[in-house]
């Protein structure tokens, strides 16, 4: 169910049935010079619309602009700050529960996006709002390790897989040589136990983190799919949650 493509009349038929809305958010930033600007958004959209589909849940429009202020040296790349994203994710839940519907989940595709979404959903919470946080990478570890030891988070094998499975044309797989040569084995560079990686390109001169090589649209569809499962079971069960269960504990005795 995408509320976007909804008229008023039909939204009014479905937000009380939904129990659950989804929201993704991710971002629009570099990733390395094969895999598209819009990677993170493209991809929590696709979670969060296989879940939809799952579950019958209500999709939201995705926010394709994030915190990713760390890549702006690379050409294209977009950001806010992290408290306008967090206002802004509050905004669209408190205008979603005045229909009615104060149950949600942020499917985020950018780790960047992280802080901000966690506070957003403490600010709802105590108005009754209940929003949570799936990062989709890290709630299906298993997979993901089962398919690779590649060590990069940002364009790497996981993140270029998943692109080939959700929009294949959208690699360039001539990229794939300069994105390891002129990368990172990982994300970070760390000197006596501190990161001096404010910025992406403190590190790498490509942008990218890992090896695309392995990439595939085999494994891209299978973590796609597991996402997908994973996001739709947390979804039912927040919707078979009681309130009290949900709302912030009182004071201790």
């Amino acid at each position: 169910m995408e509320l976007s493509r909804m008229t008023w009349k039909k939204a009014k038929e479905a937000i009380p049935k939904a129990e659950v809305a989804l929201l993704p958010v991710g971002s629009t930033e570099q990733h390395g010079p094969h895999l598209p600007l819009g990677t993170d958004w493209l991809v929590a959209q696709e979670i969060a619309r296989r879940a939809s589909r799952a579950g019958g849940w209500l999709l939201l429009p995705t926010v394709p602009v994030g915190v990713s202020e760390h890549h702006r040296q690379f050409w294209g790349t977009l950001w806010v700050p992290p408290g306008v994203l967090r206002d802004y994710v509050v905004g669209i839940a408190r205008a979603l529960a005045s229909h009615g519907l104060s149950r949600l989940v942020f499917v985020n595709g950018h780790g960047g996006n992280t802080p901000a979404l966690e506070e957003a959903a403490r600010v709802l919470r105590r108005e009754g709002i209940y929003a949570y946080l799936y990062v989709w990478w890290r709630a299906i570890p298993e997979v993901i390790a089962e398919m690779t030891e590649d060590e990069g988070s940002h364009a790497g094998e996981v993140e270029t897989s998943v692109v080939l499975a959700v929009e294949g044309g959208l690699v360039d797989q001539g990229g794939y040589a300069e994105a390891v040569g002129e990368g990172a084995p990982k994300w970070g560079r760390m000197v006596h136990g501190v990161s001096l990686g404010l910025d992406t390109l403190d590190f790498s001169r490509s942008g990218a983190t890992g090896d695309p090589r392995g990439a595939t649209r085999e494994k891209g569809e299978r973590l796609l799919r597991a996402a997908a499962a994973r996001l739709n079971e947390f979804c039912q069960w927040l919707s078979s949650q009681p309130e009290d269960a949900l709302a912030p504990k009182p004071h201790l005795d």
